[in-house]
């Protein structure tokens, strides 16, 4: 019991750690944005950052499989921000 309790802890760490992670993006691209840089152009050197840190933590081949993961999160409105009907 005391083991799932702790796992359980882990896990809502984790996803504050996210939610958290979440909002600094947001932030930045919101800075951004005021700074006069184009939404695309933020995007995607966003998006560039993280695969450069994806690629430096897990390796290549990781980095590579959780792409080939994209399309279909993207088509099932994982990254939406608003409900899909």
């Amino acid at each position: 019991m005391i083991a799932s309790l702790a796992e359980s802890l882990r896990e809502l760490s984790a996803a504050d750690a996210r939610r958290a992670a979440l909002n600094y993006v947001s932030e930045a691209f919101a800075e951004a944005l005021l700074d006069g840089i184009d939404v695309d152009s933020f995007a995607d050197a966003a998006l560039c950052a993280a695969f450069r840190e994806l690629v430096a933590a897990y390796g290549e081949e990781k980095a590579a499989r959780l792409a080939e993961r994209l399309p279909e999160r993207v088509r099932h409105g994982e990254f939406s921000g608003a409900l899909r009907q």
